[in-house]
C-alpha cells in the first residue's frame, strides 16, 4: 500500500507540472495572438503611409511591426508548436508585404527573407500581395496623371509573377502560393489593360492636339 501512495504522490506532482506548463503555454499563446494583431495593424498602416508618400512614417511603422515580430519569434522559439498557428504566418506575411511594398514603390533593393527574419512561405505570399499594392500605386498615378513610374512598376509586377510561376513546390512548403499566384496573374492582366488604355488615350489626345495645331 505504501508503494501505491508513493506512486500516486509522484503522479500528482507530474500532473501539477503539466497543468503549470499548459497554463504557461496558454498565456504565451494569448500574447502571441495580441502581438500578431499588432504586427498586422502596424504593417497595414505602414503600407498606407507608403502610398501617401509619408515615407518616414512608413519606416517608423514597419520598425514597430518588426519589434512586435521579434517578440513573436521569441515565443515561437520557446513553444515550437506555435509555429503551425496560422496567425503567426499571417503576421510575418503582412510585415514582409509592408517592407516589400515600401522598397518596390521607392525603387529600392528588395529585401531578402533573411533580412526580414521571415520564413520563405510567408515571404513568397507577401511578394504576391505586394503586386496588388503596385497596382494600387499605378491606379493612383493614373488618376493623378503622373505616368512616369507606371511602366517600371508594371515591369516589376511582371517579374514577380514570372518568378512565382516557377516556384513549383508542394503547398505545404509554399503556404498556398498557387492561389496567390493565380490572383497575381489577374491583377497583372487588369493593370496592363488599364495602363494600355490610358497610354493610348494620351497618344490620341496628343495626336489631336498636334493636328489642331497645324490647322490654319
Amino acid at each position: 500500500m505504501a508503494e501505491k501512495v508513493s506512486a500516486l504522490a509522484s503522479f500528482e506532482e507530474i500532473a501539477e507540472g503539466i497543468r503549470a506548463e499548459l497554463v504557461r503555454q496558454d498565456r504565451l499563446r494569448e500574447e502571441a495572438l495580441v502581438l500578431s494583431r499588432q504586427v498586422i495593424r502596424a504593417a497595414a498602416l505602414s503600407i498606407r503611409a507608403t502610398h501617401r508618400q509619408e515615407f518616414s512614417e512608413a519606416e517608423k511603422l514597419f520598425s514597430e511591426a518588426f519589434q512586435y515580430l521579434g517578440r513573436l519569434h521569441e515565443i515561437v522559439a520557446d513553444c515550437p508548436l506555435f509555429s503551425a498557428l496560422g496567425y503567426i504566418a499571417d503576421a510575418e506575411k503582412e510585415y514582409a508585404e509592408a517592407r516589400l511594398t515600401y522598397a518596390l514603390i521607392r525603387d529600392l533593393p528588395i529585401p531578402r527573407p533573411e533580412e526580414l527574419s521571415v520564413p520563405v512561405a510567408p515571404y513568397l505570399n507577401a511578394l504576391g500581395e505586394a503586386v496588388g499594392e503596385l497596382r494600387r500605386s499605378i491606379l493612383d498615378a493614373l488618376r493623378q496623371d503622373t505616368l512616369s513610374s507606371c511602366e517600371a512598376r508594371l515591369e516589376a509586377m511582371q517579374q514577380i509573377y514570372d518568378f512565382l510561376t516557377t516556384v513549383d513546390f508542394p503547398e505545404a512548403l509554399t503556404g498556398g502560393l498557387r492561389r496567390t499566384t493565380d490572383t497575381v496573374r489577374r491583377v497583372l492582366e487588369n493593370t496592363r489593360a488599364d495602363l494600355t488604355l490610358v497610354l493610348r488615350q494620351r497618344k490620341l489626345q496628343q495626336a489631336l492636339e498636334e493636328f489642331e495645331g497645324r490647322l490654319p
